[in-house]
């Protein structure tokens, strides 16, 4: 399987949700050889689109010419497209959600109604990609933190994609935390073997590696101390 990872962190190869994609893809490769490219967002030359629709007229060729032709053809070319990023202000990090702006030239000006909203048509064929968001945040619970990362990836891919959110993140490059991360970074681990093999995630699987390693009233005292 050719697995594109769109890293969303400023921190790059720093970033603690990386740390999640990287035992998820552990787990991938485990079960079968996988084809994965890496691309870190932040080090892209990605213009901020304008909304001219020029790319929505012309076949797909936008205005600017910088990385997001490149990266426009690494996702046609995958089969997985893995979005890893860390929750900001609710949302992605400006970088990434700069390439998501930029994915406009796939779709044209035309529209149609699926089920009971409209959608452009696209101008390239992409019906064969699925699509995986994991996002990791700094507060110790999901509740009334993720919702509006996840309605924003529902609605940009109906259709053929698994949401990963995870609490309590910056555990994760915390070495004194080990005795708690390692066996939940196994627990991804299994989860990408198992995507990998059904190209689902079992509900009880996920409810587990979504929930908070730790107490949550514990989790914000560890952090109120060293703030």
């Amino acid at each position: 399987m050719k697995i594109a990872v769109f890293n969303g962190s400023p921190k790059r190869d720093g970033s603690d949700t990386l740390r999640i994609t990287r035992a998820f893809l552990d787990g991938m490769c485990e079960y079968a050889p996988q084809e994965i490219t890496q691309v870190h967002a932040a080090d892209k030359h990605v213009e901020y689109c304008t909304g001219c629709f020029e790319c929505m007229h012309n076949g797909g060729r936008c205005i600017f010419e910088d990385d997001m032709r490149e990266i426009l053809d690494l996702m046609l070319e995958s089969d997985l497209l893995i979005f890893s990023f860390p929750l900001y202000c609710y949302g992605m990090p400006a970088p990434l959600k700069a390439v998501i702006d930029r994915t406009l030239p796939l779709s044209g000006m035309a529209m149609q109604k699926v089920g009971d909203r409209y959608e452009h048509v696209g101008q390239a064929d992409y019906s064969h990609l699925r699509y995986l968001m994991i996002c990791g945040c700094g507060f110790p619970n999901s509740r009334h933190n993720f919702e509006p990362a996840e309605a924003q990836f529902r609605l940009m891919f109906p259709s053929g994609h698994t949401i990963i959110t995870v609490p309590e993140c910056p555990m994760f490059g915390a070495p004194e935390a080990e005795t708690v991360t390692r066996p939940r970074l196994g627990l991804i681990k299994k989860a990408g073997y198992q995507y990998a093999k059904t190209g689902e995630i079992g509900a009880e699987l996920m409810s587990v590696i979504t929930s908070p390693m730790i107490p949550e009233e514990q989790y914000a005292q560890i952090v109120n101390a060293n703030s």
